[in-house]
């Protein structure tokens, strides 16, 4: 799991995309950052608002384009493997729960550590490091790595994996918010099943985005395994 964990890791950081998308979410966190007291100043915020404002940047990148950012590094991130007929090799060498697992871990490694350098990015200006909203972001993460291993575990090829990924990545905020937000009580009661609701949430129901993210990778690895290589 590890060693296929490190693979995925080291793969993610040399890609083209991967690059762009990591300028893209550091850009934004500098700027947001520095020009947060004009944020401020500009608009009617909280106390808690306003010592958080600096974080901004990186809320909005990851809410609304993370979903999308991703899918497109991660989309086929299984079918990739069965694709090119690489996957008979590794399933050979270990089992198919460690590869699912290894996938995950190591894009998960990926994103902890562009989160982590943005946050420290935006400390500069803020002088703090606020844990909460960073666990918050990072739960959001773990769900949509989840979600980008289940769709590469359920669909064979990558162009179309590829193709449903930009269609989950515009959409699914959108919903997500339509869901938790509506009043409508039948369309409400899919907020239960997003991780936008726990997010506008400022207490720990946030760790419930974990437990859904968990079960999408079980019901990926029980996929995995009945699926020929």
């Amino acid at each position: 799991m590890y060693v296929i964990g490190k693979r995925e890791f080291i793969s993610l950081f040399k890609g083209i995309k991967s690059i762009i998308i990591i300028v893209l979410l550091l850009v934004t966190a500098f700027y947001s950052a520095k020009y947060a007291d004009l944020l401020t100043v500009a608009t009617e915020l909280t106390v808690n608002e306003a010592e958080n404002v600096h974080t901004f940047g990186i809320l909005f990148i990851i809410l609304f384009f993370g979903q999308l950012f991703i899918m497109g590094l991660s989309h086929d991130s299984i079918n990739r493997e069965i694709y090119d007929r690489t996957m008979r090799f590794l399933v050979t060498r270990t089992s198919r729960t460690s590869i699912v697992l290894g996938k995950f871990l190591g894009t998960w490694l990926f994103w902890l550590i562009c989160l982590t350098v943005a946050f420290l990015l935006t400390s500069i200006f803020s002088k703090t490091f606020n844990v909460f909203i960073f666990s918050q972001i990072m739960s959001l993460l773990s769900f949509q790595i989840a979600l980008a291993i289940l769709l590469s575990s359920l669909i064979t090829k990558p162009g179309i994996t590829m193709f449903l990924g930009i269609i989950i990545g515009v959409v699914a905020p959108i919903f997500g918010f339509w869901f938790s937000l509506t009043s409508n009580t039948w369309i409400g009661s899919m907020k239960y099943l997003t991780p936008y609701y726990y997010l506008v949430r400022d207490d720990f129901t946030f760790v419930i985005i974990l437990l859904l993210a968990g079960s999408m990778l079980l019901i990926a690895n029980q996929v995995f395994k009945r699926r020929e290589c």
